[in-house]
């Protein structure tokens, strides 16, 4: 059980390696036809430290996230659902939806 999750586990791993609020870290794991997807739950507080500038600490993660999947022949996808109250970029109409993740920012 514990290695179909490894890639769950890896994600939390350096994700609460990085953060100020370790604690606050959980994902939770969807398997379909499309592959395996992980979305992860943070704090506020701490998007900026997932993100990283210009997005660069997420597309590494989301890379490193690719290899460990490939080795299992599996197509694993990273989602970062952000949380309300994070500090991301805001368009210009601040009534957004709360139920938008940084991915649907293009990040």
């Amino acid at each position: 059980m514990a290695e179909d999750r490894f890639d769950q586990e890896f994600v939390e791993f350096v994700v609460k390696s990085i953060v100020n609020h370790p604690n606050d870290v959980r994902t939770e794991r969807t398997v379909d036809e499309r592959g395996v997807l992980i979305t992860l739950y943070i704090n506020a507080e701490d998007m900026g430290y997932v993100i990283g500038r210009q997005g660069q600490t997420a597309r590494a993660i989301r890379t490193l996230l690719k290899i460990v999947g490939a080795k299992r022949n599996a197509r694993v996808n990273l989602k970062i659902y952000e949380p309300e109250g994070s500090r991301g970029p805001r368009s210009r109409d601040e009534n957004r939806d709360s139920e938008t993740s940084v991915d649907d920012l293009g990040i």
